[in-house]
């Protein structure tokens, strides 16, 4: 990963836990409905050290919480 989209990577991690919450699904729940491996799922997730995710695993995701994909892409969050 390169050095310079580390804030989308971490951006993207708090969006995917986000929408995940919101749907009432746990890490574990999510991991299984997209065959990723939880604990790739959960580095992903975490905003400390930004983790890639590959296109597919975030197509994946997104269809399994029911959002297009470009959400995750879009910083709106507010005083993050």
């Amino acid at each position: 990963m390169k050095e310079e989209h580390a804030e989308e990577y971490r951006v993207l991690g708090i969006k995917i836990a986000m929408y995940r919450k919101m749907r009432g699904l746990t890490q574990e729940q999510l991991a299984e409905k997209v065959d990723l491996n939880v604990s790739h799922l959960g580095a992903a997730e975490a905003t400390g050290v930004p983790r890639t995710i590959s296109l597919d695993a975030l197509f994946d995701i997104a269809k399994a919480l029911d959002i297009p994909p470009y959400k995750f892409l879009i910083n709106d969050l507010k005083d993050d």
